[in-house]
């Protein structure tokens, strides 16, 4: 047998898992048997983990050696949901062996209301690490896209006041009227800023769906409500709702804090978060609100769109995202999404990467429909 035919069997045996049918004829050992072992334990029908939290946490630290991690991240979200794992992550050994990720944490805050005491400090240190691990990855870049879309909507080529002009620009935009006699440039047009109070800053509202769907949504929406909040020409709120509304605004200096201030799970009333997120705007024109739903409601539909039109007819700039993570937009309500979008309103999934620059061309009022067929699929 040459060296190549016993590479394929040895591949087969891994994939089909042992046992008299399945033609290999191969065994394992070492690297190869602890991976075998790991995949049986989760897949094998005569498998499975028990109900042993120090077991699981030993299966965890096997999975992270023989595994990379967004490997190690699928075999956990598969335990969680296959072996029905649920009630062991609230043992604090589990969750000093588990990967965090983003699901996990989804899964965690749907727990948050029975977690133990002893689980919460374990809890709250996987959270931290994941939003740690995504302010890194998106946190800068959200800041430096929507501060340059704010910059950008507000220049203007006729500032009212001396104050308001940006030298700086104006004299680039007119170097090719420089006099070389006079040693000055005369500038055709100027380039400033529109006149506005700077002590009423724009406004941006996201409004979260809470229900189990939007778990990874609610983790990415705390975080990016965290940077805008960060933002000091915003004013930015963050509400999660159910059938009830609540209002997190005050933690989001904390996105930990944030999402534990969230309950996964339980119904849905629309409506009445978006009537409840109007009541926060001051200032229609040039305000955006988000709302991140599956728009399965269980509210008052027909008052929902009319609440809707009548935002948008104020000049608030309303986007409707069934889905603020990497998974692409999850089951949704399609008649709620068609009659919003016959209001001008679209409705589309959006990946967290894409989300800085969506906000940034809802800041500078471009073609939201036009962006969403360009960046979503």
């Amino acid at each position: 047998m040459d060296d190549q035919y016993a590479e394929r069997l040895r591949r087969w045996r891994l994939v089909l898992g042992g046992g008299a049918a399945d033609g290999t004829g191969v065994g394992l050992s070492g690297a190869d048997a602890r991976v075998d072992g790991a995949l049986g334990a989760l897949y094998d029908r005569e498998g499975g983990l028990g109900a042993s939290a120090p077991r699981v946490a030993r299966w965890l630290g096997d999975i992270r050696d023989c595994f990379p991690a967004t490997v190690v991240q699928v075999l956990q979200r598969d335990a969680i949901d296959r072996l029905d794992l649920t009630r062991l992550l609230l043992e604090p050994e589990m969750l000093e062996a588990v990967r965090p990720d983003v699901h996990l944490v989804g899964t965690l805050l749907s727990l948050n209301r029975l977690m133990p005491d002893r689980a919460r400090e374990p809890a709250r240190a996987v959270v931290r690490s994941v939003v740690d691990e995504l302010e890194r990855r998106l946190a800068h870049r959200t800041r430096a896209a929507v501060a340059g879309a704010l910059d950008r909507s507000a220049r203007t080529r006729r500032p009212k006041r001396a104050a308001d002009i940006d030298w700086d620009r104006t004299i680039r935009a007119n170097l090719r009227h420089y006099l070389p006699a006079r040693a000055t440039v005369v500038p055709s047009r100027l380039v400033g800023y529109a006149r506005r109070e700077r002590a009423v800053p724009r406004e941006v509202v996201l409004c979260v769906d809470q229900s189990g769907s939007m778990a990874a949504s609610v983790v990415y929406a705390g975080v990016f409500g965290a940077a805008l909040a960060s933002i000091r020409s915003l004013r930015t709120s963050l509400v999660v709702f159910d059938t009830a509304v609540a209002d997190l605004t005050d933690r989001l200096h904390d996105p930990v804090e944030l999402l534990f201030g969230t309950q996964l799970g339980g119904g849905t009333d629309i409506n009445r978060a978006v009537a409840y997120a109007e009541g926060l705007i001051t200032r229609p024109a040039g305000a955006v609100l988000v709302l991140i739903s599956d728009l399965f409601e269980g509210g008052v539909r027909e008052e929902l769109l009319r609440r809707v039109a009548a935002l948008t007819q104020a000049g608030v700039q309303v986007i409707v995202l069934l889905a603020l993570s990497d998974e692409g937009a999850p089951s949704y309500d399609h008649d709620n999404a068609a009659a919003l979008a016959a209001l001008g309103v679209p409705a589309f999934a959006c990946t967290p990467d894409a989300f800085p620059d969506l906000m940034a061309a809802a800041i500078e009022r471009r073609d939201l429909t036009r962006w969403a067929e360009r960046h979503t699929t």
